[in-house]
């Protein structure tokens, strides 16, 4: 799936609100993973593999008060750099605005909601689906119970279905093998939904990514996004003319 390099910023005339929560939240998972990939041993991890197998968040975690920290544990540590990367992006594209239309507060409580989500979402698809839907053949003596999820992505899906009730008209600009396009953000958000629907029904689990993580914290957003919307905020743009939103409010 292409990255999104650039975006209009709808919200960009709410001068007054800075997106502190988004710049935190990349600043954060930044550190994160860099301290614990490079300092693993000082913090008493013989490896970053440890590392991510403690603190990384198994299906069953949901269902447990003693581990559902490891949900949001989970939700500042990355495989790789470009784990990292590519999720830090789609929260600088697109998270900038749904926060200065919610505010910082109501931002964040989105954002770890739909991971939230995402995670039962995970733990639905690995209790429903059989193992061979999960797991290449190579993974085959593999419990998909016993493999942790870690990532930013399902709240980050949660921020784009929230993008898409709000802005879905913005212009979007991207690369298709190295070619430059521009397309609205409606368009982008549809393509990235649709490949994670059909790998997640095709069944290729040889990827190593929780599909329906993603799915579970898009479908979440659009529906939690009414609920911590700043009422002003929206009247404000509409007069602007800076937004168009599909919910009738």
């Amino acid at each position: 799936m292409t990255l999104p390099i650039g975006i209009d910023e709808p919200s960009s005339v709410i001068t007054w609100r800075k997106p502190v929560a988004t710049y935190s939240l990349i600043v954060m998972n930044s550190v994160i993973f860099f301290v614990l990939s490079t300092s693993y041993t000082a913090l008493g991890f013989r490896s970053y593999d440890e590392v991510l197998q403690i603190l990384g968040t198994y299906p069953a975690d949901i269902l447990y008060p003693g581990t559902l920290y490891r949900v949001f544990t989970a939700m500042f540590l990355h495989a790789d750099i470009l784990h990292l990367f590519g999720n830090m992006l789609f929260l600088f594209v697109f998270g900038r605005d749904i926060e200065r239309v919610t505010g910082s507060t109501k931002f964040l409580l989105l954002y770890f909601l739909a991971g939230l989500i995402a995670d039962v979402f995970n733990t639905l698809s690995v209790a429903i689906l059989p193992q061979s839907a999960l797991l290449s053949r190579a993974q085959a003596a593999v419990l998909p119970w016993t493999i942790p999820a870690v990532g930013a992505s399902g709240a980050i899906s949660g921020i784009l279905g929230a993008y898409l009730i709000l802005f879905p008209r913005t212009r979007l600009l991207t690369f298709f093998w190295f070619f430059p396009m521009l397309m609205t953000a409606e368009l982008y958000i549809f393509i990235w939904f649709l490949y994670q629907l059909l790998l997640g029904l095709t069944f290729w689990g040889s990827t190593g990514i929780a599909f329906w993580a993603h799915i579970g914290g898009f479908i979440g957003g659009i529906a939690l996004i009414p609920f911590f919307l700043d009422k002003e905020i929206v009247r404000y743009l509409r007069m602007r003319r800076r937004m168009v939103i599909w919910y009738y409010m």
